[in-house]
């Protein structure tokens, strides 16, 4: 398959075969797959204290002549805590379990548990090929509200644009619009220092990483900036949806055929 590829004045250069990761099978099933081994790979492990609620005396008694017992009081089985006493007399207070203030919790997070999943190499490798293709493929551009007739966008001398003006003047020449939606989230996010949900926009991918493009372009909002041998899904196909608008340079382009990333022990 042949694809157009534009100069930094938005024109049109030459034509250029696209490299045999474009050509394979969109297996949505594998993409979600490697997407959320990375998802869980990033989370962190938490759990409450080992002794929170029960870092006090609850015990109640249950036996007839039990100092400071409970027996023939008609109260439930309840562990309790002594708040005050007059001679013999005790008043108590549910403590300890589960429904009672300051109780421990019925099933706490547990700190030592794995959340962290496992991939094959082969079939991690397999996502990102599949994920390549769908970003050319129609239906997942569909998808994802992306006109298919643009793609795949490679742009020649890409990584030398050291600005975000230039940048933003190539895209505009090319009638692309990077514009990234954001609102407010709904929820407790909001007191959480998560305030702002951000819609992804466009991927940009170089061939090496002291490229000025990526310094350029990566205060971007919604904009992603990689080098091609670090692709991964997430990049790729964000929340696990293929069908990403990427912008390639022609360097990136060549050096995914020439290295022939994504395939074998690489």
């Amino acid at each position: 398959m042949k694809a157009t590829v534009y100069n930094v004045n938005g024109e049109k250069s030459k034509e250029v075969s696209l490299p045999k990761q474009f050509h394979e099978e969109v297996r949505k099933d594998i993409i979600k797959r490697a997407f959320l081994v990375i998802q869980s790979n990033k989370r962190q492990q938490y759990g409450s204290d080992t002794i929170a609620g029960i870092d006090f005396s609850g015990k109640l008694s249950r036996r007839r002549r039990e100092y400071k017992g409970s027996y023939g009081r008609g109260i439930s089985r309840v562990p309790r805590k002594v708040m005050l006493r007059r001679g013999t007399q005790f008043i108590y207070v549910g403590a300890v379990a589960p429904g009672t203030v300051g109780g421990r919790r019925a099933h706490p997070p547990q700190k030592d548990k794995i959340w962290s999943k496992e991939i094959n190499k082969k079939e991690r490798q397999k996502a990102i090929r599949s994920a390549i293709a769908a970003s050319i493929d129609k239906e997942s551009l569909k998808a994802r509200k992306i006109d298919s007739s643009k793609t795949p966008i490679i742009i020649e001398k890409l990584e030398s644009v050291n600005k975000l003006k230039d940048f933003n003047d190539i895209m505009s020449k090319l009638n692309l619009n990077l514009e990234s939606k954001k609102k407010i989230r709904a929820g407790k996010g909001t007191l959480r220092g998560r305030k702002y949900k951000e819609k992804k926009s466009a991927l940009v991918v170089v061939s090496k990483n002291d490229a000025n493009v990526l310094k350029a372009v990566k205060n971007l909002p919604g904009v992603d900036v990689s080098v091609v041998n670090s692709l991964n899904v997430e990049l790729l196909a964000p929340g696990a949806v293929p069908g990403r608008l990427i912008i390639w340079s022609l360097d990136a382009i060549e050096k995914l055929e020439k290295e022939n990333l994504f395939y074998g022990t690489r």
